[in-house]
């Protein structure tokens, strides 16, 4: 396959990538390349422009008068540039590209293997690219444009977004097998006062959301033990830590060491979400990749529940 290369001078994506980062260093292990080349290229474009884009400072770099004048418009080429170059890289309908996608490490199992599977099927000229993280860490790749879309969790009512809802769940308390504060199907909200509980250290949605709870229900939530996935959340209830607060639906419900109860009174819905980058030109493969994740996800959500 032929890579169609930017075009934008390359020289102008570091400009911009070192604006971002502020450093240098930080560019070049970001862009993984040797700082020597970064270094070399933005004197170049200096050189070229005649004066100075950067002041150099002991904490890195900071942009001059004249390179925060430029910044916003070479942003602008860049995007355009990028678009221009998917019109005629797939211009004969094919998508093409490379698509990178986010995901949370609970959602690996289900999720990565059946959607490469696809897109290697329907678009053999898809590279996609795969990339784990907490929440929050994958929340700033987005905003920061470093990958295309990601399949999160939200907390409450998502229809105030333009986010793809692929799947709805109920929470539930997940305690040891045989435990009698789950002996029966559902619980009230109002009956997990003060239990221990293992929850995701803050900010994560659900600390925040436990918060506006305890004041409109007047309900304390005992936080016994901080950790930062969902499977140390399983994990740790397995050893007596206390109770989770979680779906089931990325996990392993069906577990002999644990039973469940859905919360009630009220229900907390839990959505399965595709956001989506605004710092990254929407192209053919992108486009492509998100309509089949739409697709193919409910179902894939759907058999694992």
């Amino acid at each position: 396959m032929t890579v169609l290369q930017s075009i934008l001078d390359p020289k102008w994506h570091l400009f911009i990538k070192v604006a971002k980062l502020g450093s240098l260093t930080q560019a070049a292990v970001a862009l993984d390349v040797p700082q020597s080349m970064i270094s070399r290229h933005i004197s170049q474009l200096e050189m070229t422009c005649g004066v100075r884009l950067f002041n150099r400072t002991g904490r890195g770099v900071t942009l001059t008068d004249f390179g925060r004048e430029l910044l916003p418009r070479i942003e602008t080429l860049e995007g355009e540039a990028d678009e221009l170059a998917d019109v005629i890289r797939t211009s004969g309908g094919v998508p093409i590209g490379e698509v990178r996608v986010g995901l949370l490490p609970s959602a690996v199992s289900p999720l990565a293997g059946n959607l490469f599977t696809l897109v290697r099927e329907r678009y053999p000229r898809i590279k996609l690219y795969f990339c784990e993280g907490s929440s929050s860490y994958l929340e700033e790749l987005i905003n920061e444009g470093r990958i295309d879309m990601a399949i999160l969790l939200r907390e409450g009512d998502v229809s105030t977004t333009e986010e793809s809802v692929l799947a709805q769940v109920k929470l539930m308390l997940v305690g040891l097998n045989g435990d009698p504060t789950l002996a029966q199907p559902t619980i009230e909200l109002t009956a997990l006062h003060d239990l221990p509980l293992v929850l995701p250290r803050r900010p994560h949605p659900l600390r925040l959301r436990l918060e506006k709870l305890s004041k409109s229900h007047d309900v304390s939530f005992n936080c016994a033990v901080e950790v930062d996935s969902i499977r140390l959340q399983w994990e740790i209830v397995a050893a007596g830590g206390g109770y989770a607060i979680t779906s089931g639906l990325f996990e392993h419900a069906n577990d002999p060491r644990f039973a469940s109860s859905t919360i009630v009174n009220p229900e907390l819905v839990r959505s399965v979400v595709l956001a989506s980058s605004l710092g990254r030109p929407h192209t053919l493969a992108t486009r492509a990749v998100e309509k089949l994740i739409e697709q193919e996800a409910p179902l894939l959500l759907k058999a694992r529940a």
